[in-house]
């Protein structure tokens, strides 16, 4: 088990072998929201900058968290009607 550490959180991840390392989600926009996520991979400040030092069960967590709060602005975009989905900081998230 691996205690990982963002801002005032604490998450218990249960490791697991991994083959191959994880490679970051960044595709390259690397420009964050006023709320400090970045608009391309949807990463918070804490979790960029700590993804080097991450072992691959955190980055797994990381990962995940990411791809839910991707399913959260194809929500927020569906409820406001919008044919496609639009840039974080359009949306104003606040995950």
């Amino acid at each position: 088990m691996v205690a990982f550490h963002i801002s005032q959180y604490t998450i218990r991840i249960m490791e697991q072998f991994e083959l191959f390392p994880l490679e970051s989600p960044c595709i390259g926009v690397c420009i964050s929201n006023n709320r400090g996520y970045c608009k391309g991979c949807l990463r918070s400040r804490p979790e960029r900058q700590q993804w080097l030092q991450m072992d691959n069960g955190q980055k797994r967590y990381v990962l995940h968290l990411c791809n839910a709060r991707r399913r959260k602005l194809i929500r927020m975009a569906q409820a406001k009607q919008q044919s496609e989905v639009t840039l974080p900081e359009q949306l104003d998230f606040g995950f």
